[in-house]
């Protein structure tokens, strides 16, 4: 498994996944380029799934991944934190070797696959 989702990030995703109303949809994690740190992540939903994404079930949710970008983000942990001011999706990635002060861009060590730009 290339990422594990917390409980409270399984059950917000439960949650969110109610909403959706097409028959089926993804968990998608990824990266792209950009952000202070070089990368940064792409969490959401997606209705498709590609030839090119590994794919995993956790919590009886369909998580899809892009090859590519699992040596970068493997072993990610995502949770969901509530706090007064509301609430939000946190991301511990081990291979992240320098990380922004938000925690949503990052910067990985040279990883096969990963754009030269990052």
């Amino acid at each position: 498994m290339a990422i594990n989702l917390s409980e409270a990030a399984t059950l917000q995703v439960q949650e969110m996944m109610k909403d959706e109303t097409a028959e089926e949809v993804y968990l998608r994690f990824g990266v792209k380029g950009g952000g202070c740190s070089g990368l940064s992540y792409k969490l959401g939903f997606d209705y498709e799934k590609k030839e090119t994404d590994r794919q995993f079930e956790q919590g009886g949710i369909p998580i899809v991944i892009a090859e590519m970008d699992v040596p970068i983000i493997e072993g990610t942990t995502i949770d969901f934190k509530q706090n007064m001011m509301g609430g939000g999706f946190t991301i511990d990635n081990p291979n992240a070797i320098v990380s922004c002060g938000c925690g949503s861009s990052f910067k990985a060590p040279n990883v096969e696959g990963q754009p030269e730009n990052c």
